[in-house]
């Protein structure tokens, strides 16, 4: 787990375990890949962190740029965070699916995928869920939430 904050992926890179590099390099790839346009890759809270810019969606709960997606090296595994899944019954059950349909155990939080390596991962239903909500779609759905 990375102690400090990093700035830029390399600098993320080399703070993880050796063993752990080249699933995170498969797993971004994956993502930026398959990442609808408008978003932003960032580095902090020890985490590679796709957003929406400020500037698009300045008006969030915590004045922080609303997180879509998330990569993290964690103390024991690596963690991929989805919020299209969190926010989509739909989603969540394409995930389970996929992951039934590939033979692969899916460990998941409400919105967060752990995982050892790239291989514990149905890469085609990552990226079509990574794919799924353009930032426009995913704007409208935070602030229909805020108005509740």
């Amino acid at each position: 787990m990375l102690r400090s904050p990093v700035q830029t992926f390399a600098a993320y890179l080399a703070g993880v375990p050796a063993k752990r590099r080249a699933s995170l390099k498969a797993v971004r790839s994956l993502v930026k890949k398959h990442l609808p346009k408008g978003y932003r890759e960032t580095v902090r809270q020890r985490m590679i962190l796709y957003e929406v810019p400020l500037k698009i969606y300045p008006d969030t709960y915590n004045g922080e740029p609303l997180c879509y997606a998330a990569l993290a090296s964690e103390k024991n595994y690596l963690s991929l965070h989805l919020m299209a899944a969190y926010a989509s019954p739909q989603w969540t059950l394409r995930l389970r699916e996929g992951f039934k349909a590939a033979g692969k155990k899916l460990d998941m939080g409400k919105a967060c995928i752990r995982f050892r390596n790239v291989d514990d991962l149905p890469l085609d239903v990552i990226g079509e869920v990574v794919a799924s909500t353009p930032m426009a779609g995913y704007v409208a759905m935070a602030r229909a939430v805020r108005r509740r």
